[in-house]
């Protein structure tokens, strides 16, 4: 029997990728043992505002260049109520914005987690069930990891007992397909290209916004905009 998993860092309000690699798959494993980098999408995404693109990021404790995405800590409590008003001044007019705010304004007013991937965690829970995403959520904490960085994603798909990854692209740069092979583990990559557009509030299109653009404007329409949906 074939299960595919894909193991990815978590991040705040992905883009709508994010969530068709999350859709494509049995298991995706939040790989959150690994290094925090600074100005990356860990704690920040992008909206479309009457200004153009505009950044949303989490405030957050840097405190060694070690330190693990898992670890990483909140340094301001009232970014949700910051970034939840950010939310609603530029999405109010947006055709299903009505339809989900109680949904978004409940989450963000109500998230007091400490840490960046339980925030992140729970955000993408959350749209995941918007988008009727089924697939299983899980820690990469909750398997043992072993040296190499292709060996540590390998070690998680035998642990899963998966014959199949899915990876996003940036991964070539140093995935070791030979390795994969010794270990029957069938490689596969996310191709990102030819979405559709959408209806978009402030022109021109932008594709590499958060998930949060694409429901507020086509609600119960947005998987029709994604790939991974038939």
């Amino acid at each position: 029997m074939s299960k595919t998993i894909a193991i990815l860092q978590s991040n705040y309000i992905p883009w709508k990728g994010y969530f068709d690699l999350i859709n494509m798959v049995d298991e995706f494993v939040f790989y959150d043992e690994v290094q925090y980098t600074k100005n990356d999408w860990r704690n920040r995404n992008k909206i479309k505002t009457l200004q153009g693109v505009q950044w949303l990021t989490i405030p957050v404790k840097q405190e060694s260049l070690e330190q693990k995405i898992k670890d990483t800590k909140i340094s301001d409590k009232k970014w949700n109520i910051k970034h939840w008003r950010t939310l609603s001044q530029n999405y109010s007019k947006a055709n299903y914005y009505k339809e989900y705010k109680d949904i978004f304004e409940e989450l963000y007013l109500t998230c007091n987690e400490e840490y960046l991937s339980q925030i992140n965690y729970k955000f993408i829970s959350t749209i995941n069930d918007i988008l009727g995403i089924k697939t299983k959520l899980r820690y990469s904490s909750e398997f043992e990891l072993i040296d190499g960085q292709t060996e540590k994603l390998l070690s998680i798909c035998k642990q899963c007992e998966s014959n199949k990854y899915l990876s996003g692209p940036a991964a070539k740069d140093y995935f070791n397909e030979s390795l994969a092979k010794q270990e029957n583990i069938k490689i596969e990559w996310m191709n990102y290209s030819e979405y559709k557009e959408y209806e978009q509030l402030h022109p021109p299109f932008e594709h590499g916004v958060s998930i949060l653009d694409l429901i507020f404007n086509e609600g119960s329409n947005a998987t029709k905009f994604m790939k991974s949906f038939k």
